[in-house]
């Protein structure tokens, strides 16, 4: 009788084994838009130095740190977020670890960035959104002298870069004459200008609107007709076209629909 007990405990103890065994464990995301979702967080990679686009306020008198954060692309994450069904979680990153940063903490990454060949070996890129390129910015008086490359790339001439991304990249390529002054916060650059440090810094056209407004000593010296051609786009991880379609089905709808235009209305009219 001992043996017959023993081995229908043995048989319980099959069936329950093969019962576990057969539980189907969690299903492995096929795709990083499915991966999003099933994690509830869309972790997005901003410098936070490139306004209009992205804004991070570090004086600390916030106490959530998403609060810290502002501008388009920022406001745009976080409704990309909210169409997932997900939180928006902003990962700070710098110009000159961005691709990095994305590859190893990111699903998206925000905040003006340009479309360049280099970042596409790296990553895949939205539909763009913005049409850009670069142009100078200068103390009003100076403009007149600064509207030509040709005029810029003159001895004695101080060009300030932020260093690490298409800016430095540029003013490198195009000054062999002039002076190139590194100046690693892109968040009070422009300051250096004011100031008399440097003469001007060739960047985006759409921020030189932007800090021209800001600042009534600075204008932008034909934002109309850059020295480039470029495109800001979201990046995203390479290979992943079902994250990419939706990403740019969701894009298209906010830039028809009102959601870009109603973001962008506070930063630049």
């Amino acid at each position: 009788m001992r043996w017959k007990r023993f081995g229908v405990g043995l048989a319980v103890a099959g069936v329950v084994a093969v019962s576990a065994s057969c539980t189907p464990a969690p299903e492995a995301a096929a795709n990083r838009l499915d991966e999003v979702v099933q994690r509830g967080e869309l972790r997005v990679c901003s410098t936070g130095d490139y306004r209009p686009f992205t804004y991070r306020d570090e004086t600390g008198s916030y106490q959530n740190p998403d609060d810290a954060w502002s501008g388009i692309d920022i406001d745009m994450a976080h409704h990309l977020a909210e169409q997932l069904g997900v939180r928006a979680t902003i990962v700070p990153t710098t110009w000159k670890t961005l691709v990095e940063d994305f590859t190893a903490k990111c699903d998206i990454a925000v905040g003006g960035v340009s479309i360049t060949l280099e970042r596409a070996r790296e990553a895949f890129f939205s539909t763009a959104y913005v049409v850009d390129g670069k142009t100078p910015i200068t103390r009003c008086e100076n403009a007149a002298r600064f509207q030509t490359l040709e005029q810029i790339d003159q001895p004695g001439v101080r060009a300030v870069v932020n260093p690490g991304g298409t800016n430095e990249k540029f003013a490198r390529a195009n000054l062999k004459r002039a002076t190139i002054v590194d100046h690693p916060d892109n968040n009070t650059i422009f300051q250096q200008i004011i100031d008399g440090k440097a003469d001007l810094m060739m960047t985006d056209a759409a921020e030189t609107r932007w800090q021209a407004k800001q600042h009534p000593e600075l204008c932008s010296v034909h934002p109309e007709q850059p020295f480039t051609f470029s495109e800001k786009a979201y990046l995203l991880p390479k290979g992943d076209v079902v994250f990419q379609q939706y990403v740019d089905q969701w894009l298209n709808l906010a830039m028809h629909d009102g959601t870009y235009d109603r973001f962008a209305e506070p930063w630049i009219g």
